[in-house]
């Protein structure tokens, strides 16, 4: 597309604006952004900033700052704090996220298409892919700014201005790293692949065959790409140094599972209604294909080649990457609005055409953006509910809660699963859903005496013991967690329990089968007898009925 012709209302800075501000919509209205696993940050950022003041929680858990590639959200909650306090901050943050993940893609295409095409609507959407609703804030803020940067890449490449791309991007691809590794693996290769067709292109002689100039038209762009891009490599030393240190753990492994990697892109919108989800997916394929077959459209060289180095990254990665589970999810979704930009008409094709595919684009769009607005209600509403709990818990108390989890892994997640971190947040509270992987984040658990109830998983509870998982049912965990590490038992929606296994627990407040105990410490636990734990069923029926439910057993931790 000429940067001559007129411009459309799609390809406008108005609707650039207006694409932006529609990406934080559904983040409005909830008070905490209600993402899988960001309760349980929000817990690690209180700590991190009044672990000098409060000496009680020296006792429970470490906090020491050191320089990772995972720091995102953490450094940047310091300053804002200060100004908004812990939860507008964090959800002030979390609302950019979306926001400059659309910028970014349209930025690109502006960049590489020279116009915006109608196409590159329908990825807008993936702003909000499943990677996000799970809470990954600082991957997915690094991914943002990753889009950001490569859109400038691009620019200061196009306008000549490579001495100067040099020098500013070698602080930014530090930056980038420092929020989240990921995001700056995934600039690399995008610098890449754009730079080696840029090469490419500078050196392609036309009316000369390939074969004849194969070493300076085909070689020798590698090896230039790979100069240009040296200015990210910076990062790849701290790298070294973080995970060469002695106190980092974290194992990585699951290579090469197909099964997990096909469901990945299936669940790219996994969100709340399946069929709504798995449907919109089938709407992004059907145009890829469609931009293979169509005459009218093809895809653009610079992005098609980053999407297929991408793809070939999502093929090598593994599912556990230093302990960090979903290591290959996460980049699906990127993959895939790669793709969807990489897609424009060729010349020729009507505006009467372009127009359409643009209104069906700003559709989808929409659609999914409304429908993540009524779903983030919802789920709001189930956090308000169950945070009531805490309107009754003594600041600075001992708290181990029980979060009700099934064996099969329903579409809809709960997103209650590290919501008792909140009481780490608001209250001060210990709280038994924190990480603790030692250089996988700044905050570790030391609380012995809570031990085997002392962080994340052991506040996930079901009713049998499922398969390929560490969660304990119910009944297990009631009798058997160390009553004299806690004060009070925090119950979020468990699985139906014998009424005997609150023996010794004072009821606080309840809502529904939720429910808030204080223990009485003179009262013994009761006995845990053979016949109190259902008889765990096969994994090979387990995989059958969640199959029959449409849902597809995985592991969630």
């Amino acid at each position: 597309m000429e940067r001559g012709e007129a411009l459309h209302w799609w390809q406008t800075r108005w609707f650039v604006a207006i694409a932006t501000l529609i990406a934080i919509v559904p983040l409005l209205w909830p008070d905490i952004p209600p993402l899988v696993d960001l309760p349980g940050h929000m817990g690690r950022y209180r700590v991190q900033l009044v672990y000098d003041q409060v000496p009680h929680l020296h006792e429970w858990y470490d906090f020491n700052w050191a320089l990772m590639g995972n720091l995102g959200v953490d450094l940047l909650i310091i300053p804002l704090e200060k100004l908004f306090g812990l939860e507008l901050a964090v959800k002030l943050i979390v609302i950019t996220i979306p926001a400059m993940t659309v910028a970014g893609l349209l930025w690109i295409s502006r960049e590489v298409h020279g116009r915006i095409p109608a196409s590159a609507l329908f990825a807008l959407p993936l702003a909000y892919a499943f990677p996000f609703h799970f809470g990954f804030v600082n991957f997915a803020l690094s991914m943002a700014l990753a889009l950001l940067a490569f859109g400038w890449w691009l620019r200061l490449a196009r306008l000549g201005k490579l001495q100067f791309r040099s020098l500013v991007f070698l602080p930014i691809s530090v930056l980038i790293w420092i929020t989240h590794t990921f995001g700056w693996g995934v600039l690399g290769v995008l610098a890449f692949s754009a730079e080696l067709i840029r090469q490419h292109d500078l050196r392609r002689r036309p009316g000369v065959h390939w074969r004849e100039d194969f070493v300076h038209t085909w070689l020798l762009p590698w090896f230039h790409a790979g100069i240009q891009c040296l200015v990210l490599a910076p990062p790849a030393l701290l790298m070294l140094m973080w995970r060469s240190g002695g106190h980092v753990s974290g194992q990585t492994f699951d290579w090469f599972n197909w099964r997990a990697k096909m469901m990945w892109i299936t669940q790219v919108f996994r969100d709340r209604w399946q069929l709504f989800d798995i449907a919109s997916i089938g709407v992004l394929f059907l145009l890829m294909l469609k931009a293979v077959r169509d005459p009218n459209i093809q895809y653009s060289r610079n992005l098609a080649l980053s999407a297929i180095l991408l793809a070939l990254v999502y093929v090598m990665l593994p599912r556990v990457v230093f302990g960090s589970a979903y290591a290959d999810m996460r980049l699906v979704p990127f993959l895939l609005a790669i793709a969807i930009i990489a897609i424009r008409p060729k010349p020729g094709m009507s505006i009467r055409g372009a127009a359409t595919v643009a209104v069906l684009g700003m559709t989808f769009f929409l659609v999914r953006i409304g429908a993540t607005t009524y779903s983030f209600f919802l789920y709001d509403q189930s956090y308000d509910r169950e945070l009531k709990a805490l309107d009754h818990l003594p600041e600075g108390s001992r708290l181990v809660s029980f979060v009700g989890e099934t064996c099969y892994n329903e579409w809809r997640m709960t997103r209650l699963q590290h919501v008792p971190a909140l009481a780490l947040e608001r209250k001060l509270s210990y709280t038994n859903d924190q990480w603790s992987m030692p250089g996988g984040q700044l905050l570790t658990v030391r609380y012995r005496a809570a031990r085997p109830f002392a962080h994340d998983p052991s506040e996930i509870v079901t009713d049998i013991q499922c398969p390929r998982e560490w969660w304990r049912p119910i009944a297990r965990s009631l009798a058997i967690f160390p009553r004299d590490a806690f004060d009070y038992v925090w119950l979020i929606r468990p699985p139906a329990y014998d009424p005997r296994f609150e023996q010794g627990l004072i009821p606080v407040w309840r809502d529904g089968t939720s429910a808030l105990f204080r223990i009485d410490h003179s009262v013994a636990g009761p006995p845990l007898h053979p016949g109190d734990l259902p008889v765990p069923k096969p994994e090979a029926q387990v995989l059958r009925e969640a199959a029959e439910k449409g849902e597809v057993l995985g592991n969630t931790e």
